[in-house]
Order: structure tokens, then C-alpha cells, then sequence
């Protein structure tokens, strides 16, 4: 199996300035995710997209990265993921791949341990993608919407906001760390 690892790092970043190079533990930023990429048994290829000049020599650093540049319209404040992963596939049209494993810099503490366990995972399911989640500390069924009137409402019902947390079911949200599709489905989903 050929397996891709894209790690998406633009240059601009309002909240962090310069965030992905910025020192974590004593590595820039995007170094931790490097690392953990080429540390998994699984993946093939690592590719850093970045349309900074320093992010991608800072990945060329590690001889076995591939660092991408960007088109300056896929590196906006407002610029979704998918068309930045496809720009990645597109340029390597040459190389085929099984499988695509998203790796954003800004999740410094997964491990190449991580991406396995993901990967033996979806592997070992029926599912065509994996994305990686955290429990919510605060359940989205006891939040409120203000309709029309000025008046609370249950973004559920009205009845959940008062249940005690125990009794409501668990919810998650996607944590940033590790996203896997099978290239194959990203496209179809991509094409439509």
C-alpha cells in the first residue's frame, strides 16, 4: 500500500504569528508532526503544502519530506483543506495512493504510535475514513438558541438543557490530530 501524509502549514496565522515555526519543547512546531509521520510504519511519502519559502525549507531539513509549494489562493485565512489536499494529489498524479492521512501542525503531542493505532483501525473496519475525536467537556444538548422572540430554546429541545450530564449520550468533536481517507473516496467526495 502507498500511503500519503500531507501536512498542511501556511505561513500566515492571525492568532499565532508565524505559529508553525514557532518553538515547541526545543522543534519548530511542524517538526513534531514530521517526525510522527516518518516514524509510522505505514506511510510511504511525507508531504509538507506550505506557501512560505521558510516552512518549506524548514521541512526539506528532513531529507525524506517532499516539501510542496502552494498557490497563494489555497493559503487564505478562508482557505478550506480539501482543495489544498487535492493541489497535493494532482501534483503527484504520477504516484498513486492508497491512502491519505491529514496531519495538521497545530496537534504537536500525536504520536507516530497515534497514527498507527488510527490506521490499524480503519484497516481493521469497514469504513473508507477515520477522523480523530475528543469527548466535549460541555454536552451540546444542554445549549441554547434565541428564536425570533428574544427567548431561550433548546438547540435539542427544551427538555435536555435540564437533564443531568450522565443520562445524555456522549458527543465528540474532531480534535485536529489524524484524519485518514482512502484516496479513492476522497476523490469521489472531491469530484461531487
Amino acid at each position: 500500500m502507498k500511503i500519503i501524509a500531507i501536512i498542511p502549514a501556511r505561513g500566515g496565522s492571525k492568532g499565532i504569528p508565524r505559529k508553525n515555526l514557532v518553538n515547541f519543547s526545543g522543534k519548530p512546531l511542524i517538526q513534531w508532526s514530521i517526525e510522527a509521520a516518518l516514524k509510522s510504519k505505514y506511510i510511504t511519502d511525507v508531504i509538507v503544502s506550505s506557501d512560505d519559502d521558510e516552512i518549506l525549507n524548514e521541512a526539506q531539513k528532513n531529507k525524506e519530506v517532499l516539501a510542496l509549494k502552494r498557490p497563494i489562493e489555497l493559503a487564505q485565512d478562508t482557505s478550506k483543506t480539501e482543495p489544498v489536499l487535492t493541489h497535493v494529489l494532482d501534483s503527484l498524479n504520477e504516484i498513486k495512493y492508497d491512502y491519505l492521512i491529514l496531519l495538521q501542525p497545530t496537534s504537536p503531542l500525536r504520536t507516530f504510535k497515534d497514527i498507527d493505532v488510527a490506521f490499524e483501525k480503519l484497516l481493521n473496519s469497514k469504513a473508507t475514513s477515520l477522523i480523530s475525536v475528543c469527548e466535549l467537556e460541555h454536552h451540546p444538548y444542554k445549549t441554547f438558541n434565541i428564536d425570533e422572540n428574544g427567548y431561550l430554546k433548546g438547540i435539542i429541545n427544551n427538555d435536555f438543557p435540564f437533564y443531568p450530564r450522565q443520562v445524555l449520550p456522549k458527543t465528540y468533536r474532531a480534535n485536529g490530530a489524524i484524519y485518514i481517507i482512502k484516496v479513492e473516496e476522497f476523490m469521489k467526495k472531491i469530484l461531487f
